[in-house]
Parts: structure tokens; C-alpha cells; sequence
């Protein structure tokens, strides 16, 4: 086969002078991951654990972003953090599988575990003199979040009912992550 000059298009795009430009949608795409995976991060999930609770919030009367949110600000780990118990979520969550809570009475260490309105959440006897704890509710506000109320001096607080999406300071578009997991 002999040798074709190649059109000024295609020398062009061989030659690596032609950049690749993404379109729009592209763009969406990668706004839709980037928010994601900022959600992912500050409630230090995985994947696979994300996945869950996006499709458990789908299966939920309502907006499904917000059901997302709130389903995850009702995990054990969460509320232990926005009690005022950790300094971090990451922290609330290693407090959480050292068995350092009660839940009604009972030990959790699940940092997955769903609250539901009227559960009482309470540090347990054997941990109260931990250090961690004591700085981190040194350094919280009082009664934060209207869905919590927290009792400094027993080390408990109860998660009174379900947050609505407007009372969650979380600064993430769950519209763009719902638009990602519907395609």
C-alpha cells in the first residue's frame, strides 16, 4: 500500500496542535462526581455504602437529595459528631467501634446505625473520663441543632426527630449527585 499524504485535518489532529475540548455535558458530569465525592468524603463513606443509601433514599416519599442527606445525618457516627462527642466524623466513628456509646441503653458500635426520633444516646459509664470527649464538648456550642439536644452534664443527647434538608449545614448539590445516579 503506498504512502497517502494525509488531508490538513487529520495532519492537524495528529499533530497534536488540536486540544480536545470538552462539551457541556461533560462539564456536568464532572461537577456531578466532583459533589459526590465531596459528600462521600465528609461522611467518610465508601462507595458501595453510598450507593446504598442513594437507592434507599429513591425508595423514599419525597425529594430523593434530600432524602439522601437525610438519611445520612440520621448514622450513629454523624450525631455522635454533631452532639459535640468527637472533634471529627472521623473521630465520632473510631469512638463509635471502640464501643464508647449507648443507644437506649444498649452498646452500638455500628457507625452505619440509623437513628430513629426519641433514641437517647449516651456515653457509656467506663468512658466518661476520656479526654477526647471532654475537649470536644469544651469546644461546641450549645444545642447547635434544632434535631439534637444534648445534656453536657450526664455525657447524653437525644436525637428528637428527622432534620429537615433546610436546617442540615451541608453546602453540597444533592440535585447534581441524584442526576448522576439516574443515568
Amino acid at each position: 500500500m503506498p504512502f497517502r499524504a494525509l488531508s490538513a485535518r487529520k495532519e492537524k489532529l495528529y499533530s497534536g496542535s488540536a486540544r480536545f475540548v470538552p462539551s457541556i455535558q461533560v462539564f456536568r458530569v464532572w461537577r456531578s462526581v466532583e459533589r459526590k465525592t465531596k459528600v462521600k468524603r465528609i461522611y467518610g463513606l465508601q462507595e458501595t455504602q453510598f450507593k446504598l443509601y442513594f437507592f434507599r433514599a429513591t425508595r423514599q416519599k419525597g425529594v430523593t437529595g434530600a432524602n439522601l442527606v437525610k438519611l445520612l445525618e440520621r448514622r450513629l457516627d454523624n450525631v455522635v459528631y454533631r452532639l459535640g462527642f468527637a472533634p471529627s466524623r472521623k473521630a465520632a466513628r473510631q469512638l463509635v467501634l471502640h464501643r464508647h456509646f449507648t443507644v437506649n441503653g444498649k452498646v452500638v458500635d455500628i457507625p452505619s446505625y440509623l437513628l430513629m426520633p426519641g433514641d437517647v444516646i449516651a456515653v457509656r459509664e467506663k468512658s466518661k473520663k476520656l479526654d477526647i470527649i471532654h475537649d470536644s464538648l469544651r469546644r461546641t456550642k450549645d444545642n447547635a441543632y434544632g434535631w439534637l439536644s444534648v445534656d453536657k452534664a450526664s455525657l447524653s443527647g437525644t436525637f428528637m426527630n428527622i432534620p429537615e434538608r433546610e436546617d442540615i449545614p451541608l453546602n453540597a448539590n444533592e440535585q447534581l449527585i441524584v442526576e448522576l445516579y439516574s443515568k
